[in-house]
């Protein structure tokens, strides 16, 4: 079960298109792992989109309401609705990790020709980077059952998504699905 999530004003912002890239990525792929988050996106989406067109509208003459009307009565365009259904039945994109196959979310997949070659950092930690382009790069971390991290803290900040199993750090334990945010307030030393 999923106990952690972005806060409310980070989906806010990820929903206005104002997060960084990195964060925003972060915030999408929790949404598509959390039924929670994705209620909240599509309410804040909702109400973008109605204060958008509420303030459009002010703005031009009533023959917009008319053609907004018949806009939106319109049935689905026939391309778009085939999108839809090849993107619901496309196969998971996965990743592997000496023998182990983990399923990325869905706004993680287009980036998994993008994963460079893992590596071992300490003990049963090793960390694989992500080309996210002019965006910057992000790592995906892998801890083995029993692996640590000796306590630290962060300057700026760490955002962490559990893709599958979970860690505790001295301060809360985390499942799949679960977003956490540290800053350098923060100290902790995930097992």
């Amino acid at each position: 079960m999923i106990n952690f999530h972005p806060s409310t004003q980070q989906i806010e912002s990820f929903v206005a298109g104002v997060l960084e890239p990195a964060e925003a990525l972060m915030v999408s792929a929790h949404c598509d792992m959390c039924k929670h988050c994705q209620a909240l996106e599509r309410q804040c989406t909702d109400d973008i989109a109605t204060s958008s067109i509420d303030d459009v509208a002010e703005s031009f003459d009533p023959a917009f309401d008319v053609m907004l009307a018949n806009i939106t009565q319109q049935p689905a365009a026939e391309r778009a609705s085939q999108f839809i259904r090849q993107r619901e039945s496309a196969k998971p994109v996965t990743i592997e990790l000496d023998g182990r196959v983990f399923q990325l979310p869905r706004s993680l997949q287009r980036y998994a020709g993008k994963i460079g070659n893992w590596s071992s950092l300490v003990g049963k930690l090793w960390q694989a980077p992500v080309d996210l382009g002019n965006e910057g790069v992000a790592y995906f971390i892998y801890m083995g059952k029993g692996g640590s991290v000796p306590e630290h803290t962060h300057r700026g900040s760490e955002m962490t998504l559990v893709l599958d199993g979970e860690f505790e750090d001295g301060v809360n334990r985390y499942d799949t699905g679960d977003f956490c945010c540290m800053n350098g307030e923060n100290t902790h030393a995930p097992v």
